[in-house]
């Protein structure tokens, strides 16, 4: 399995769940990836905004999360951090219900499926689990989320994987681009660029 290198930038117009926008500019290097975007969406009639800087390893494993969010509940920050055995912190304190969860996953983003299908590997027809830890957008509250993905045949634009999350009843089909970054993401949001 081969990604092209990451682009500088990109960017997901947010439909249907939300009206909104994330741009993302991304940097790759001897000491792994950093992730840096935002996202400014209207969801239920409620404006909100989230800022995230995510640092992975060379292999895909997330590093360290900070994240900042404002809306009508007010201005946010947590910042989560691997502590390289499997365990979680944020703010500091361990959170043992994240044991495990080798990724981050934003709800305010689509880059965040990126980190999975690169740090799994996945051959045609193989499928795995990858649970995360999950940041709610208002008030970035942290879930654990477990998550399934299936590498399908690939598709006209690079791999596409049946991507299952049992707690939202999500069963669908995610297509990437060469690089591996997801192009549409359903009823959440589209590549723009």
């Amino acid at each position: 399995m081969h990604f092209d290198p990451l682009p500088g930038f990109a960017a997901w117009r947010h439909v249907e769940a939300r009206e909104g926008y994330e741009v993302v500019f991304m940097q790759s290097g001897r000491d792994g990836f950093r992730f840096e975007g935002e996202t400014v969406a209207v969801e239920a009639g409620e404006p909100w905004w989230v800022h995230y800087v995510v640092e992975l390893s060379p292999s895909w494993f997330t590093r360290r999360a900070h994240i900042s969010a404002r809306s009508s509940l007010g201005h946010r920050a947590i910042v989560l951090q691997f502590d390289g055995d499997g365990h979680w912190l944020i703010d500091g304190r361990r959170q043992p219900h994240l044991d495990g969860c080798p990724d981050v996953d934003l709800e305010s983003s689509a880059v965040t499926n990126t980190f999975p299908v690169h740090r799994l590997a996945l051959e045609a027809g193989q499928t795995a689990d990858a649970p995360a830890a999950f940041v709610r957008a208002l008030d970035l509250s942290v879930e654990r989320l477990e998550q399934h993905y299936h590498r399908l045949p690939d598709g006209e634009s690079g791999q596409c994987y049946a991507y299952k999350a049992p707690r939202f009843d999500a069963d669908f089909v995610l297509p990437y681009d060469a690089s591996g970054l997801v192009m549409d993401y359903p009823g959440l949001a589209r590549r723009s660029h």
